[in-house]
């Protein structure tokens, strides 16, 4: 895992094939892996869950999930992804960036890059966007 962490995503899905590919164009730090490239158990990860929440695996053990694991990423970026990051971890976007990250989640099929394959089963997630793993 990299220093900065590691952010993974859905290789199976289109449209986050193409998010992940214009973070290694955007100046993140941050790992940028598929799910199915990985040892998800060995790292801590809910395999279920990672494929409907993008998971970000910090470098002090932290998982952070969907919208934290965005912020997350985008704080291994530069001077303004950075502020970015820290404005969407912040407590006052907490609740509005959970909803506009699950609406793109839940609508990730119709967004661009997006294909059928894409579509998730309608579940919510926990209302906790990040979680801490043993070890």
């Amino acid at each position: 895992m990299a220093r900065a962490g590691t952010v993974l995503y859905d290789a199976d899905c289109g449209f986050c094939t193409a998010v992940a590919q214009r973070l290694n164009r955007c100046g993140i730090r941050a790992e940028v892996l598929s799910l199915q490239s990985v040892d998800l158990a060995s790292l801590g990860v809910d395999a279920q869950r990672a494929v409907r929440e993008m998971p970000f695996l910090g470098p002090d053990g932290s998982v952070h999930w969907g919208h934290r694991a965005w912020a997350a990423t985008l704080s291994t970026g530069g001077p303004l992804t950075r502020v970015a990051g820290r404005l969407l971890g912040s407590e006052i976007l907490d609740r509005p960036a959970h909803w506009l990250y699950e609406w793109v989640a839940t609508h990730r099929d119709r967004l661009p890059g997006g294909t059928p394959r894409c579509a998730l089963p309608a579940s919510p997630s926990p209302p906790d966007g990040s979680e801490r793993r043993d070890g």
